[in-house]
């Protein structure tokens, strides 16, 4: 080894003007015997080992390029490539021009005499030459064009028989799908569309996508292997193609036993899923009834089973899939991981918060609430987030959680029991008895509809203040819906009642007792422009 080493050195010198002189070491020899390959208009001529000094994929390159322009220089023949010695190697030259250098080291790489290993490159390069210019003529050209022209009508005739024949076999799919469709009872529709028409038409589907890609398969295969810039393109189509996918099928066929086991517990977990939406879903119509199970809580409950058995496949499923165990998994699986704790905490307290309202039955869809300063109809309770409908007939989106942290007012939690209790407080003077404040406040109460007579409207002294006596109406409403407006219509009848009889309302204090009682006599109640409302309204 040291001695050939010492004999190539002075070689390096001479071929430093094109190629440096490879130096074998046994570096060299362990890691670079795949060689490398050396190409002509994309097709591989013969391969060539490198060294240390100079890898065998530049050595390749430098080879290819001389190549090409040699090809490229018509005042070289092919005949004019022959193979010259040397004392230390073999040189395939072309006139004047070296294109590369044959040495022992190679005969060690093809394992042969480095010799026979010149002639054989020499006669590949002579073939080669060859056919590099005749398929530059122009009649080659020529050639190449008609058949890339007749190869593209025959194509586009043949994509549009196709099409016209998968469009009468959609059609004639049709008819009998509407056929099944109108003979089968009502219920059992949707199964037989998932049973036999849906996987039917998937087939069909993906027979005529699979036919039009093999059709452009074909055709691209055909028209780049007219042109000699293309041609590589042309016989590696197979390997870009082709190899892939049946890697991918034999890696299939490996997986196969997974994928059964994957497929399988898809479809248990698929129809569980669906047998418990069905037993919730006949839960929240009441079609069935457990004894202290609320009919709202039916479809919390299905979600949360739902989670757990989507969780439980996951965990069931995760060592069947391809790549279980690999670090590139689990690094993927830690990334998700960090995200959702980082991410989802808040998402997580509105959940939490969200069954804790379903299953604490704090309130339910119809119910009006207030928290905080807000006040309406709920409308619809999520997971995250709670829908009200304000008075003002505006949607509110509270989230859960501010609904757990603050007080919360339901009023109408109770009103189905012994109804919803409305109150109206006014400030009469001392000079007025009080069995007459409660007699009209009380008056004022029955004059009032949607107010309930059992139980009875009741008035409370609520304060002896330093001006006035604080008196307080309590009426009972079956329910919290419209209570604004019943509140204001009690207040309505209460001026009225108290206009009658002429009791002042001192609200909210006075200092001096006025020369004239401030009330409204009868004859002023419809003073312009209320005596509009006199034909609608006769209090």
């Amino acid at each position: 080894m040291l001695a050939f080493g010492l004999l190539s050195a002075p070689a390096g010198a001479i071929f430093a003007d094109q190629t440096p002189l490879p130096v074998l070491t046994d570096a060299a020899q362990d890691g670079d015997m795949a060689g490398a390959a050396v190409r002509l208009d994309g097709r591989v001529l013969f391969k060539v080992r490198g060294s240390t000094s100079l890898p065998a994929a530049a050595r390749a390159a430098a080879i290819s390029e001389r190549i090409e322009a040699v090809a490229g220089d018509r005042s070289i023949n092919p005949g004019d490539i022959k193979v010259i010695s040397s004392p230390i190697s073999e040189d395939i030259v072309a006139g004047q021009t070296r294109i590369m250098r044959v040495l022992p080291s190679d005969g060690v790489f093809e394992s042969m005499p480095y010799a026979a290993v010149a002639e054989y490159h020499a006669r590949k390069l002579q073939q080669a030459l060859a056919s590099y210019r005749e398929e530059r003529e122009p009649r080659a050209l020529v050639r190449g064009i008609s058949i890339s022209l007749a190869a593209t009508a025959v194509m586009i005739l043949a994509i549009w028989l196709m099409t016209v024949l998968f469009r009468r076999l959609d059609a004639l799919l049709a008819k009998s799908h509407a056929d099944v469709v109108r003979s089968a009872p009502q219920d059992s529709v949707s199964e037989a569309e998932l049973i036999l028409w849906r996987p039917v038409e998937g087939l069909v589907f993906g027979a005529h996508w699979l036919l039009r890609i093999t059709l452009i398969f074909v055709w691209l295969h055909v028209v780049l292997a007219q042109f000699p810039a293309t041609r590589w393109l042309s016989e590696n189509l197979s390997h870009f193609i082709v190899e892939p996918i049946v890697d991918i099928t034999l890696g299939l066929v490996d997986y196969l036993p997974n994928l059964i086991f994957l497929l399988v517990l898809f479809v248990v977990a698929r129809y569980t899923l669906r047998i418990l939406h069905f037993y919730f879903r006949a839960l929240e119509r009441g079609s069935i009834q457990l004894r202290g199970y609320e009919r709202e809580w039916a479809m919390p409950t299905y979600k949360l089973i739902r989670a757990a058995v989507i969780a439980l496949g996951l965990i069931m499923g995760y060592p069947y899939l391809p790549g279980a165990g690999t670090d590139a998994l689990k690094g993927v699986s830690l990334f998700a991981g960090l995200l959702l704790s980082l991410g989802a905490s808040t998402a997580v307290s509105g959940i939490i918060s969200g069954y804790f309202i379903t299953f604490g039955r704090l309130f339910k869809v119809g119910d009006v609430i207030k928290v905080g300063e807000m006040m309406g109809t709920v409308t619809k309770v999520g997971l995250l987030t709670t829908r009200v409908r304000s008075i003002r007939n505006e949607e509110v989106a509270i989230p859960n959680s501010s609904i757990t942290g603050n007080s919360l007012v339901n009023f109408s939690a109770l009103a189905c029991d012994r109804g919803l209790i409305l109150q109206v407080e006014v400030g009469i003077g001392y000079e007025v008895s009080w069995r007459q404040v409660h007699a009209m406040l009380l008056e004022a109460a029955r004059r009032t509809p949607e107010l309930l007579s059992s139980p009875a409207p009741f008035v409370l002294q609520r304060q002896l203040g330093d001006f006035a006596v604080v008196y307080q109406l309590n009426v009972y409403k079956a329910s919290a819906e419209h209570m604004f407006k019943t509140r204001s219509e009690l207040h309505q009848n209460v001026l009225d009642v108290f206009n009658e009889y002429g009791v002042q309302i001192m609200t909210p204090a006075y200092e001096t007792d006025p020369q004239v009682p401030k009330v409204v006599s009868k004859e002023q109640w419809f003073a312009p422009p209320a005596d509009m409302l006199k034909d609608t309204d006769g209090r």
